[in-house]
C-alpha cells in the first residue's frame, strides 16, 4: 500500500459494501447447507465458503478503516494493458451468456455436457481459434471436474442425459 497520506476515495465504500454482502452471504449459505452429502470428506463441505466468507468481511474491514486514512493502492506497473482503452463488452457480454447457458443446460444435458460446452467456449471466446482444442479440453476439465466431484468429495453433479453412462 502506498503510505503517502491523500484525499479519501470514498468510491471505495462501495467496494466494502460488496465484500461485505458476498461475505455475509457465503458465511449465511453455508450455515443453512444440509450436512451429510459429503461422507469422504472429514471437513465438510461448509469449510471454505465460511474461510472465504470471513476473508471477504475481515478484508472489508481492513478496507474500510484504511479509506478515510487516504491510504490507496499502487498501480500495478507490469500490467501489459492499456488503461485508456475501452472495456469489451462484447466479451463480457458473451462470457454471461455463457454462464447463463450452463446453468440453464446443466440439468437437462448434465455437468459433463454442459460443463464441455462451457469451457470451450469460454476458450473462444477469449481468442483461441482452435476449435477442436478447445472443445478436447472442454471435454477433459468437464469429465475431470465431474469425477473430481463425485469420486473425490462425494459430491454428485447431475449427470444429465449421460445418467448410467458415467
Amino acid at each position: 500500500m502506498n503510505t503517502e497520506i491523500r484525499k479519501p476515495d470514498y468510491a471505495q465504500y462501495v467496494v466494502c459494501a460488496v465484500m461485505v454482502v458476498v461475505g455475509a452471504f457465503l458465511i449465511y449459505d453455508a450455515m443453512s447447507m444440509p450436512g451429510g452429502f459429503a461422507e469422504v470428506d472429514p471437513v465438510g463441505p461448509r469449510l471454505f465458503p465460511i474461510a472465504i466468507g470471513v476473508g471477504l468481511l475481515v478484508m472489508a474491514a481492513v478496507l474500510a478503516i484504511a479509506i478515510p486514512r487516504g491510504f490507496r493502492g499502487e498501480a500495478d506497473a507490469g500490467e501489459d494493458i492499456d488503461p485508456d482503452m475501452p472495456s469489451d463488452w462484447r466479451t463480457v457480454g458473451l462470457l454471461v451468456g455463457l454462464f447463463v447457458m450452463l446453468i440453464v443446460l446443466v440439468e437437462p444435458l448434465g455437468w459433463a455436457i454442459a460443463g464441455a460446452l462451457f469451457f470451450a467456449g469460454c476458450a473462444t471466446v477469449l481468442g483461441s481459434r482452435h476449435y477442436l482444442r478447445n472443445v478436447v479440453i472442454g471435454v477433459v476439465l468437464a469429465l475431470v471436474s465431474f469425477y473430481g466431484f463425485y469420486s473425490g468429495l462425494g459430491i454428485p453433479l447431475p449427470a444429465g442425459i449421460l445418467d448410467g453412462i458415467l
